[in-house]
């Protein structure tokens, strides 16, 4: 590709490149020398399992891999003890460093479904950051001023709040640039919230002697609810291990409206592509959407099933191959109640009858709204999407 067709390359799904003349200037040298650019991206091994949001930012690496550079997925066992404060009110809960480690091996194997493993260095910060001696830390936070930490939005607004903030918290900021640092980035990659933290190192690689990197940024993923950026612990996640039928269905329950969103950042679709896609009918973009997804993170076979498993269990209403048998004893009077409470279909009593009376209950095909249930050896109960094939 000529530069001008590189830059449009790698510009398409980024929110911001700081700069883009500088990350001109560095991909024309990097012809002119063969050597290829150093990217890096960090991931804090705060959580087992990476989510869609996630990959945003990894296909963005992959496609500098593309283009010849060298992608560096590091992985903060450092920082993940300090824990990143971007979008916190209050400090994370320190993790051990057993927890950290098992997040960081699932990690590693996590990635390579995007990145090319052979064209990837995975590195620990604990590298350079465990051997730093006591003095050099303190001449690392001689290189930036409470003022100017104290700027950034989660920071001010705890100080203004009265919440109180932790000096280990201070350091993130600067323990990410000296990562710049050791690894003579040319550019690094994160999400919009990380503008602050990449932003820092440059400077500090400017004061270190280095070239200032450039900072690329990617828009955050909304989740599932189409309102809060993809979290965990928000439940509005589409994990990459997930089963690949629970991925077809957790992406058909996004909005039309947020469906090109994820076109956008989680294919490799051109906006043209994407744009001419919106003169058909929205379920089958969305299907199409939701195949290549399970396909990206799966295989096409797999997304062959979970799309015949939605068609058959969700759009004709018909028993799912794959239904859980369930033994629950019949002397219990057949209280259609107490077989959903002790099948786990109901979370209480209240909630079993709410269900029943709601008409939210089928027994065999059927809705069914009686407390009690005739005698019946073996009988199939949907509550909502959730299937059971009851036997004594």
């Amino acid at each position: 590709m000529k530069i001008d067709e590189q830059l449009a390359y790698l510009r398409k799904g980024l929110a911001e490149v700081i700069r883009e003349d500088e990350m001109r200037e560095r991909l024309i040298q990097s012809e002119k020398t063969g050597r290829p650019l150093r990217v890096k991206a960090g991931f804090d091994p705060t959580a087992p399992d990476l989510h869609l949001g996630h990959t945003v930012l990894l296909r963005k690496m992959k496609h500098f891999q593309d283009l010849g550079h060298t992608v560096i997925f590091l992985i903060g066992d450092m920082t993940g003890i300090i824990g990143d404060p971007t979008g916190r009110n209050t400090a994370r809960p320190p993790m051990t460093r057993d927890e950290i480690n098992l997040n960081a091996e699932t990690y590693k194997a996590q990635v390579f479904k995007i990145l090319d493993p052979q064209k990837t260095e995975v590195r620990f910060n604990s590298e350079w950051l465990g051997p730093l001696r006591f003095e050099e830390v303190v001449r690392l936070c001689s290189k930036y001023t409470i003022a100017r930490i104290l700027e950034r939005d989660e920071f001010s607004k705890r100080y203004k709040d009265g919440i109180p903030i932790s000096v280990h918290e201070l350091l993130y900021p600067l323990v990410q640039a000296y990562d710049s640092v050791a690894l003579e980035c040319d550019v690094e990659m994160g999400g919009t919230d990380q503008k602050f933290n990449l932003l820092v190192g440059r400077e500090i690689q400017r004061d270190s002697g280095q070239p200032p990197q450039i900072v690329a940024t990617v828009p955050l993923l909304e989740g599932t609810d189409g309102i809060e950026k993809m979290s965990k612990s928000k439940g509005n996640y589409i994990g990459i291990t997930e089963p690949p039928k629970v991925m077809f269905r957790k992406v058909m329950r996004i909005s039309d409206a947020l469906m090109w969103r994820y076109w956008e950042l989680l294919t490799d679709k051109s906006l043209p592509e994407i744009a001419a896609m919106k003169s058909d009918e929205p379920m089958q973009v969305k299907m199409r959407l939701a195949r290549q997804i399970v396909a990206d993170f799966h295989s096409a076979e797999a997304a062959d099933q979970a799309q015949a498993d939605f068609d058959r269990e969700v759009r004709q209403g018909q028993v799912p191959q794959d239904i859980e048998t369930v033994h629950f004893l019949f002397d219990e009077g057949y209280s259609l109640p107490k077989i959903l409470l002790g099948t786990g279909m109901a979370e209480s009593r209240t909630d079993a009858e709410r269900k029943i009376k709601s008409g939210a209950v089928e027994i065999d095909g059927s809705i069914f709204k009686e407390l009690s249930v005739p005698v019946k050896k073996t009988m199939v109960v949907r509550v909502g999407k959730k299937w059971k094939r009851i036997e004594p």
